[in-house]
């Protein structure tokens, strides 16, 4: 397995992903209340959006590197 076929099937893996998840979501704690003892926390729930075109792209890039791997084996 060359190099470039792995590059290829990783692009198609992550086009398919991105695709599916469109976005990565992560948690932050906030302390709201500090008081001796007593302490308050908040969940934030943030999202960094993935937009589907970025994962048409590396689909197609992926399916592309792939067939030109073929090609000039």
């Amino acid at each position: 397995m060359s190099g470039k076929s792995i590059l290829g099937m990783a692009l198609v893996i992550l086009g398919i992903i991105a695709l599916a998840y469109q976005g990565i979501t992560y948690t932050t704690r906030k302390k709201v209340l500090d008081i001796g003892p007593i302490q308050a926390t908040k969940e934030e729930h943030h999202r960094i959006p993935l937009p589907p075109i970025l994962g048409v792209l590396s689909l197609i890039g992926g399916v592309a590197v792939l067939a030109l791997d073929r090609r000039g084996s």
